[in-house]
């Protein structure tokens, strides 16, 4: 079997060729009238007309006289009837091929071809081409099926040969898409404004994240990559606006897992005179409005659990949950006690523990089980530093969280607007950051300053794509198109390109 490269060169000595014939194997530009699915599903209409298609070929037949090649585009796959009797010479100046230059070839290549529509004698909807064009020259093959490349390291690293020998991973993005269209289609249907804010901050909060930092050399100081949309957006309610919203990365330095990427997309808005409960009903409505336009359903089995969306969610109060499963008051335990609970389920027990990090494993530790759709309300302030505190119970905030699935899909509270209970709280979390939380938030001045002219009373929500990947049923990795990877150059690569340093 020949290597890589053999083919490589084979390739490369047709590309020569083509190009001492005069053809442009590379040309700027192409003539559709229809895409793939639009012939086959509209051929009584079509047949007998002169139509033009493009793509890339997955296969090439000669028999003698005649030729068959098939083609795809994003919507499908056509087959190409080619004859000298049809097909017109090899003219250079239209970047036409002829019968002739067939062998010039190869699958993988790009293609534009013109003529009518017609049913071979085998039945098959087929272009009678009178006109080809070559549009790109590949150089590497494809892999020829699915069981062919499924190498898990190799796909995430060549993705884009992923999504061309397996069409459902492609058929995820266009879901992925969709999710996000129809988050942005709710949202501005209910009179938010979406307004894109800063990646780079000085001081970055919002979530419990170790931010990643760079420099900006333009001003000789130190950024850091947001980890959260939440204390920029608020600042627009501080300027006026009523129902703002945002959907772009953040960034997050911690391990990869299943649910979690360094990088990932996410959405936040912010609604001000509502609250919780307001906030609470929106997003029931909205959970379902985005996943039933993205899956086409309400109902789904993910793993071992079985969901509908579409019936009543159920309410959990956060202190209540823990009291039942492990006899622990959060409110009056001690460091002791929650390490107690922690070794007798097996969970991790770090050097600085801390009593909300502890509650917060014991609630995942429960959390892992949940059907859903349930939503957590009643957090303890302690756990939740930017929610407001509720009239009914000091000890909590307004915060509401969906479980589904086994995982939090979603964050949303009434939001703190005192200056003084908001700066309090900072404090809390930069002496937890002191003592070595790398996680806990960073105090921001100019935050609790903009607090300080005042912001309304509000209710803030964000979600990850991480909802997505849940639902898709994929992990972290797989559910998005181009997941970071430690940087490598194969050999193959090495040995192609041995004037280039590739390290």
């Amino acid at each position: 079997m020949a290597t890589l490269k053999e083919l490589r060169n084979e390739r490369l000595r047709k590309l020569s060729q083509l190009k001492e014939l005069g053809i442009d194997p590379y040309p700027a530009s192409a003539s559709r009238s229809h895409n793939i699915t639009a012939v086959v599903d509209n051929f009584d209409a079509l047949e007998g007309q002169t139509v033009s298609v493009v793509g890339r070929i997955l296969n090439i037949r000669k028999f003698g006289k005649i030729a068959f090649i098939v083609i795809r585009d994003q919507t499908g796959q056509l087959q190409l009837f080619l004859s000298p009797e049809h097909l017109k010479q090899l003219d250079p100046k239209a970047g036409r091929l002829g019968f002739s230059e067939l062998p010039l070839l190869d699958r993988g290549d790009f293609l534009e071809a013109s003529g009518k529509v017609i049913k071979t004698q085998t039945g098959e909807i087929s272009i009678e081409t009178s006109s080809l064009r070559l549009l790109t020259k590949s150089l590497r093959p494809m892999p020829l099926s699915v069981e062919g490349f499924t190498n898990k390291e190799e796909r995430l690293r060549r993705r884009y040969i992923d999504m061309n020998v397996n069409l459902d991973v492609r058929q995820r993005f266009i879901r992925r898409s969709r999710f996000w269209q129809a988050t942005r289609d709710y949202l501005n249907a209910h009179d938010f404004s979406e307004i894109n804010i800063p990646v780079l901050e000085h001081t970055t909060g919002g979530a419990d994240a170790k931010p990643f930092v760079t420099h900006m050399d333009a001003l000789d100081q130190d950024f850091y990559l947001r980890i959260s949309h939440e204390l920029p957006l608020k600042r627009l309610l501080g300027a006026g606006f009523e129902k703002v919203y945002d959907i772009g990365p953040r960034f997050r330095n911690e391990n990869y897992s299943d649910e979690h990427l360094p990088e990932h997309v996410a959405m936040e808005w912010y609604w001000a005179y509502a609250d919780w409960q307001d906030g609470m009903a929106f997003m029931t409505d909205m959970y379902r409005y985005v996943l039933e336009k993205t899956f086409n359903t309400l109902k789904f089995k993910l793993a071992n659990f079985e969901i509908d969306l579409s019936k009543e969610w159920q309410q959990w109060d956060y202190a209540e949950v823990i009291k039942e499963h492990y006899n622990l008051d959060v409110y009056n335990c001690s460091i002791d006690e929650l390490k107690a609970a922690l070794n007798k389920n097996n969970l991790e027990v770090e050097k600085t523990e801390n009593i909300a990090r502890g509650i917060d494993k014991l609630w995942k530790n429960i959390r892992k089980d949940v059907a859903g759709p349930v939503w957590l309300i009643n957090t303890p302030k302690f756990i939740s530093p930017l929610s407001k505190t509720s009239p009914d119970n000091s000890n909590v905030v307004q915060r509401f969280q969906p479980v589904i699935a086994g995982s939090e899909l979603g964050n949303g509270f009434s939001e703190l607007n005192d200056p003084i209970d908001q700066l309090d709280r900072f404090k809390q979390q930069q002496n937890m950051r002191d003592s070595g939380d790398e996680e806990a938030m960073m105090l921001d001045i100019d935050y609790i300053e903009m607090l300080e002219y005042g912001m309304p009373p509000a209710c803030g929500w964000g979600y990850s794509e991480r909802v997505f990947w849940t639902f898709e049923g994929v992990t972290a990795r797989e559910g998005v198109p181009f997941p970071q990877l430690r940087y490598e150059v194969d050999e193959i690569s090495r040995a192609i390109y041995p004037e280039i340093k590739l390290d």
